[in-house]
């Protein structure tokens, strides 16, 4: 199995940041990101500019994109977007493919949406099949999934029921996403291996948090599972502003050795995204939580 690489740094990774990254400085980003053969780029998100301020510019970098010859062909551009509007941003600017989603817990869901995950789900349901009926791919998730900073344990009914409703609209993109960063290796195997059972053909991407230091081994169970797509952000940036206690993305570059030391994905040049890792870090004058960059790449295959 080959996993793909979703790189959600210039996003997810960003949107917690005080610090706003001008426009040219998220693009050389972006385009060293490009450069290091991710698959795809979350560029960022179709949300009201005044409550994400750090993603005022999200139209104007995809129109950059895809202006001719700056998109590599082999390069999906994605875009988060929360609502219909957001909707019509994404498709004036071009963005590849649509990610939205639905909190499984309820308090998560009204801080971060102002709707019931009933409402909630009904709603994205509808956008996404919408976003499906004009050509674009979509990838609908359930964020929360293994628990929340405010109301703990998530049903796993609960989860279930939102991907049921998802897969009765023909949404077969899923994403599980540990937003609290609460996920075990053993919950997470086993809540993908329900899904499958669901849907033994739903393609499953996993949206994983390093807050409590678990990130990497949760990436390992997802794999164990059969999932395909991970979703990372480099130097470990990131966060939920809408969760009780933020912790960053797993980190790509750490990802990335680990997959390259176990014989995977060796295509993926990761000196590139160690340098933007480190560009990063200079940029906030800070360290960032991933460790590879600081430590320094293993330069030989496991013995397996």
């Amino acid at each position: 199995m080959k996993p793909i690489l979703h790189e959600v740094g210039l996003r997810d990774g960003l949107q917690m940041e005080k610090q706003v990254v001008p426009l040219d400085v998220k693009i050389r980003w972006a385009e060293q990101l490009i450069a290091s053969g991710v698959d795809m780029l979350q560029l960022g998100s179709f949300v009201h500019p005044e409550k994400v301020p750090q993603m005022a510019d999200t139209d104007a970098l995809f129109n950059y994109f895809n202006e001719p010859n700056r998109k590599p062909s082999h390069v999906t551009l994605s875009g988060l977007i929360l609502n219909e509007k957001g909707l019509d941003r994404g498709m004036a600017c071009g963005v590849d493919m649509f990610c939205m989603g639905v909190s499984a817990s309820e308090t998560h869901s009204k801080k971060n949406t102002g709707m019931t995950v009933a409402e909630a789900t009904d709603r994205i349901v509808a956008t996404a099949k919408t976003a499906l009926a004009s050509g674009k791919r979509v990838q609908v998730s359930v964020q929360s999934a293994f628990g929340c900073g405010f109301e703990g344990a998530v049903p796993i009914d609960r989860v279930l029921g939102i991907m049921e409703k998802y897969f009765e609209a023909g949404l077969n993109a899923v994403s599980l996403a540990d937003t609290a960063g609460h996920a075990l290796p053993e919950q997470v195997e086993t809540l993908f291996d329900k899904v499958f059972k669901l849907n033994p053909k739903a393609e499953c991407a996993c949206h994983l948090h390093n807050t409590y230091g678990l990130g990497l081994a949760n990436c390992r169970a997802a794999m164990n599972a059969g999932v395909t797509i991970f979703e990372s952000a480099v130097g470990g940036l990131g966060g939920c502003p809408f969760t009780k206690v933020s912790g960053g993305n797993v980190c790509t570059e750490d990802l990335v050795h680990y997959w390259q030391r176990a014989g995977m994905r060796t295509d993926v040049k990761l000196d590139q995204l160690i340098g933007t890792a480190r560009y990063m870090a200079e940029f906030f004058n800070r360290d960032m939580p991933g460790m590879v960059y600081k430590s320094g790449p293993v330069n030989y295959a496991a013995t397996l």
